[in-house]
């Protein structure tokens, strides 16, 4: 027996595929049905239309996250460490996600009503996020004058409003590259301060 997440795995998959193959405008209920080897009745069970298996790019995304988490040296510096997740999220956005659903997926985020995955404290992002700045702050890389929590916020939005602004801007820079130097200059005011001698 097939479990639901299994299910609605196999639905988000085929109309990503779908999706990047030839673009959302075509692709079509009917077509994602077929591709996933599901029912009509397990995709509105999942999803609502079409419009609603966009918001699921967030997960896609923790799919990434999962993958390079297995990657990651739990010596490496905590900053360091989240430089790469960044670097390698934004690239994996430039190289293998269509730029117009990208942004058909920010402007259903904001226009959408609901819920709003970006936003979920329960995806595989934000746990690690958590993570690493809670182990950057018990080996005194990251501030504490700040909570866990708040630093997650504030690291979060600044991708987001990254991710907003190469959607505004046509796409016209690389992500991967100045998303990345935009996060590290950002992050240089995570650094404890050391006390002047």
């Amino acid at each position: 027996m097939k479990s639901s997440t299994n299910i609605k795995g196999k639905i988000v998959s085929a109309a990503w595929k779908l999706f990047y193959e030839q673009g959302y405008e075509h692709t079509t209920i009917e077509e994602i049905l077929w591709e996933s080897g599901t029912s009509r009745g397990s995709f509105y069970h999942y999803f609502s239309g079409k419009d609603a298996l966009l918001g699921s790019m967030a997960y896609l995304f923790d799919e990434k996250y999962e993958a390079l988490s297995r990657e990651l040296d739990p010596e490496q510096n905590a900053m360091d460490t989240l430089l790469f997740l960044t670097h390698e999220l934004f690239l994996m956005i430039e190289q293998q996600v269509d730029f117009s659903l990208f942004a058909r997926l920010y402007a259903t985020q904001l226009t959408q009503n609901g819920e709003k995955q970006f936003l979920d404290k329960n995806r595989v992002y934000y746990k690690l996020l958590r993570s690493i700045i809670e182990r950057g702050q018990s080996r005194g890389e990251i501030t504490k004058e700040n909570s866990v929590r708040e630093l997650v916020r504030i690291y979060a939005l600044c991708e987001r409003g990254i991710l907003y602004d190469w959607c505004l801007s046509g796409g016209e820079y690389s992500l991967a590259e100045t998303g990345s130097s935009t996060m590290a200059i950002l992050m240089r005011g995570l650094i404890p301060q050391q006390p002047e001698a």
